[in-house]
């Protein structure tokens, strides 16, 4: 959005509140950064401006026409708040972070990427290993991806497995270990957990791993073409085979990827795709000039223009450990590509180039992006048209006024009335939101009463009197009648539903021949029938079995815990601190039980200590682990 001399804001009247008037009255010249709250006090949007004063104006006092989605968010600020910085380049980075912060709507707001699994190589350990992790920490590791997808990354691991012999077992496993596992058999394995395995000999394969992961597969395959060679030379012909077969395996790997670039160079690419509301942000990863993946991020929410979108999404994905290739090339210029340009070359250490190519193998390589990123927008719009035809028919179905957009289930489990846990699973526009889930501890009731334990959780989400932005447009229980009786009368009690529809979902029972799970409505005997389309059904049920789900795990968190806790309350010399160390360390009381005293005192418990609990879980006569409830 360009920053011109635009109208003084109160040519819009009575358009712009007054406490905003005022403050744009004041808004200084300088640079700095704006956020944008809403009637509730809830930051809706956060900017920076090399001038404070003209960009705020360009909102509140456009020259020309404004678009849709930029007017309905000037609609919605009731206040604003402005930061003064130095700097535009400190401008830029505080946005960065009051981004991340507080996540505004209507900025662009990447998913989390403990969403997208990645490849952890821990190198601090003498014989590293991989893991599959959800989430970066400065923890010295090296991190590969993030992946687009669970099977993206098992297929890249899979591979590794078979051509490298890293070590597969857990560090807890490592330590216990006292023969070779399968992997050791089956030669894809040097088994260093039990054997002596020469440091050098391994540290060579963890780089040749990390030059596969790098992308950099054909310089590993000459290095390993130039170590054959050398082998058969000093007829060593069974390492010779051994490599030529790896050679093979990897020139496969190699077919399977598509080269997109004579020049061999690691970019980013970024283009924008658009289709009717639907809007997304296409990355395409090419390293060693290979086109490696694609992920799309829907942006379809956020009111700007290309370049703008681009801007915020790169300030936004190249932070944290995130790495940063020599070249991002984008489908347009993003706004104060040259300054971000700059943040962006110090935070790799070295230059790095944003290009908007128009011409030759580069622009070409745009073009299949822009492709790409047209398919995902369309593919995103048609399914939010089939999402919302379906939302349709379930209001129909469930004689609702206007399309559940928010659905709320409510879930209980205990085990005889212990550990009793609520939880509650979200939907928004027919697709689980997970950061919007609730857990909760049952205070009330210390017996198996699952009707209490709903009424408990049902109060402490519905307080009475308290309007809340995020109430549902569907409130479902997971049970029969008993449990909608009873989440009917709480709400009653509390002055709900205002506005929201109260339903509950029951299994099948098999036992009678039932083979759909039934939809019960208040004030309404019989279950509620789809006829032929069993959509609306099916997404309901999608709804419970993640709200399942979810108490599932919460429950069964709970009572490891608890059991943990139980055993080491019973050693003394154990106190908070140190409980709380063994339960980050060891995962079931199966785990500390199989520890060695020594490797209970590597956890941070003294000889003595650790000598003691080991006697005592010895003697223990507990269950080994804790079942699911």
């Amino acid at each position: 959005m360009k920053e011109e001399n635009l109208p003084h804001p109160e040519s819009r009247g009575p358009e712009v509140p007054a406490t905003v008037r005022e403050k744009l009255d004041r808004a200084a010249s300088g640079p700095g950064v704006y956020l944008m709250r809403d009637a509730a006090g809830e930051i809706i949007y956060v900017g920076k401006a090399r001038s404070l004063k003209k960009r705020l104006a360009t909102y509140f006092a456009p020259a020309g026409p404004v678009e849709p989605k930029t007017a309905a968010l000037v609609s919605r600020v009731a206040d604003l708040e402005t930061i003064l910085t130095g700097s535009e380049k400190e401008a830029l980075i505080l946005e960065s972070n009051l981004i991340k912060q507080h996540r505004p709507r209507y900025n662009v707001v990447l998913k989390d990427d403990k969403r997208y699994p990645l490849l952890r190589l821990g190198i601090d350990h003498p014989y590293p290993r991989l893991s599959v992790v959800r989430r970066f920490q400065e923890d010295g590791a090296l991190y590969f991806g993030p992946y687009a997808s669970a099977a993206a990354v098992r297929s890249t691991l899979a591979t590794i497995n078979k051509l490298f012999k890293l070590r597969k077992c857990r560090e807890g496993e490592f330590a216990r270990r006292t023969r070779p596992c399968l992997h050791y058999q089956m030669g894809t394995c040097y088994g260093p957990c039990c054997l002596e395995v020469d440091r050098e000999r391994y540290a060579a394969a963890v780089r040749e791993v990390v030059l596969f992961l790098n992308g950099r597969t054909p310089e590993l395959i000459r290095a390993m073409r130039r170590q054959m060679l050398a082998a058969a030379a000093a007829q060593d012909f069974e390492a010779a085979a051994g490599l030529r077969d790896r050679i093979f395996a990897l020139e496969k790997t190699l077919e399977k990827q598509v080269a997109v670039s004579t020049d061999r160079q690691d970019r980013d690419v970024l283009a924008v795709g658009r289709a009717e509301t639907a809007a997304v942000v296409t990355l395409v990863t090419v390293r060693g000039g290979y086109w490696v993946g694609t992920r799309h991020f829907d942006v379809s929410s956020i009111p700007a223009q290309e370049e703008e979108l681009l801007a915020g999404f790169i300030r936004q994905y190249y932070t944290g450990n995130v790495k940063l290739p020599r070249e991002i090339l984008v489908s347009a210029m993003p706004e104060d590509a040259a300054l971000i340009a700059d943040w962006l070359s110090e935070t790799r250490g070295r230059r790095v180039h944003i290009l908007f190519p128009r011409r030759g193998e580069k622009s070409r390589l745009l073009d299949m992006a822009r492709q790409n990123a047209a398919a995902a927008a369309s593919g995103l719009a048609e399914d939010g048209a089939q999402r919302k035809d379906l939302l349709e028919t379930l209001a129909e179905r469930l004689h609702m006024a206007r399309p559940p957009r928010r659905i709320e289930c409510v879930d209980i489990s205990t085990s005889g009335g212990r550990q009793s846990v609520g939880a509650i699973a979200v939907f928004v526009s027919g697709r689980p939101k997970p950061d919007a889930y609730r857990r909760y501890h049952i205070r009330s009731t210390r017996g198996p009463d699952d009707y209490a334990a709903m009424a408990e959780v049902l109060g402490r989400r519905f307080k009475a009197g308290e309007d809340t932005p995020d109430a549902p447009d569907l409130l479902l229980v997971d049970g029969g009648k008993g449990q909608l009786n009873i989440a009917a009368r709480v709400l009653a009690a509390l002055g709900w539903p205002r506005g929201t529809a109260l339903a509950a979902i029951a299994k099948a029972d098999r036992d009678r021949g039932e083979t759909e799970d039934k939809i019960f409505l208040p004030e309404r005997a019989n279950p509620v029938q789809f006829g032929r389309n069993p959509a609306p059904r099916l997404l309901l049920e999608a709804v419970r079995d993640e709200a399942h789900r979810f108490v599932i795990g919460f429950h069964r968190r709970q009572r490891r815990s608890e059991a943990l806790r139980s055993v080491l309350d019973e050693v003394p010399g154990i106190g908070t601190a140190r409980k709380r160390h063994l339960l980050k360390h060891f995962d079931t009381i199966e785990a500390m039980r199989q520890a060695t005293v020594e490797e209970l005192n590597a956890a941070g418990l003294p000889l003595p200590l650790a000598a003691a609990l080991q006697a005592h879980l010895a003697a223990d006569a507990a269950p080994a682990d804790v079942s699911e409830p």
